[in-house]
């Protein structure tokens, strides 16, 4: 007969789940940050094939709605009966947040990225934390401490250095191209801060689901009446993309970060997504042969750092 499991025993068998399980949720969250990253390398790719942003875009929601009106089906399912109900006005405020957060936000973002590195347009969509923080500010008057305004200035003063290093390799189009992805950013931002009261009451998967279902019914709404003939004219490369963009990019990492949050929270996935901008270096020099440089390096760690500044908690 085996002698009984000591209390160190028992503490460390009880602990080995629990490691387990962070260390797979730090796992899902540089995974899901890293496919997201990679969403602007497969446009940039799809885009040397002829392809226009309007077509591009139409055919990434395309293949993502049938996932999206899943999980709002399922999203409804799960709080029924009577949790979390609509109240009237929903419905058209999520329209409006679709439409600003979703459909204008990935509009923008794929236009610029007609003019734009990948690791730029990453870098200038990784400043979202501190846009939503000046509308906080310049909307809601929420106060801001001076440590925030540190990060807000590191953070700015290292996107202008990668914006310097790719203005001197590719001019004028690398301008209207960042000020295209900003304005995306903006909006997203918008979108962020719009929402914060219907997060909180449906909850971020409801709210999520159906404000893309409303981008994705934007989107392939515009290219049918700009150009339906291109949805069914592009080369199998494009199509073959867009599958990669809408699966890959799109709808696997929003299930691996939600997953990551629940394992190992909101502050440590935030962070864990820090990765992105340097991910998207990498595969931006590897698959689209995109210079790196000292500058451009440089820049995306004062980037991260302000980044990090700003959204660390306080010891």
């Amino acid at each position: 007969m085996s002698a009984p499991a000591s209390g160190a025993q028992r503490a460390g068998a009880a602990a080995a789940p629990d490691r387990s399980r962070w260390a797979g949720g730090v796992a899902l969250g540089i995974a899901g940050a890293t496919l997201f990253a990679a969403k602007g390398v497969v446009i940039k790719l799809a885009y040397r094939h002829g392809t226009d942003p309007t077509t591009l875009i139409a055919l990434r929601m395309i293949l993502s709605l049938p996932f999206f009106c899943a999980v709002a089906w399922w999203g409804e399912r799960r709080t029924a009966p009577g949790a979390a109900p609509w109240r009237a006005g929903d419905a058209w405020r999520i329209v409006g947040l679709g439409l600003v957060g979703y459909y204008l936000a990935s509009y923008l973002d794929f236009l610029g990225l007609q003019y734009v590195s990948a690791g730029l347009e990453r870098v200038i969509l990784y400043l979202n934390p501190t846009l939503v923080m000046l509308i906080g500010l310049l909307v809601l008057r929420r106060p801001v401490a001076r440590r925030e305004w540190l990060a807000v200035a590191v953070a700015y003063a290292g996107v202008l250095l990668v914006f310097w290093h790719d203005l001197r390799l590719g001019g004028d189009r690398v301008a209207l191209g960042g000020a295209l992805v900003f304005a995306s950013a903006v909006a997203y931002a918008v979108y962020l801060v719009a929402g914060g009261e219907l997060v909180r009451r449906l909850g971020s998967l409801r709210l999520t689901a159906w404000a893309m279902i409303v981008s994705c019914v934007a989107c392939i709404a515009q290219a049918l009446v700009l150009d339906p003939a291109a949805l069914w004219s592009q080369p199998a490369p494009v199509y073959a993309l867009s599958l990669v963009n809408a699966v890959v990019c799109t709808v696997l990492p929003v299930f691996m970060v939600m997953a990551s949050v629940e394992r190992v929270g909101s502050t440590v996935a935030a962070q864990l997504g820090m990765i992105g901008p340097a991910a998207t270096i990498a595969m931006g020099a590897v698959f689209l042969g995109e210079p790196v440089t000292a500058a451009q390096l440089a820049g995306t760690a004062v980037v991260v750092a302000g980044i990090f500044l700003l959204t660390v908690r306080r010891g």
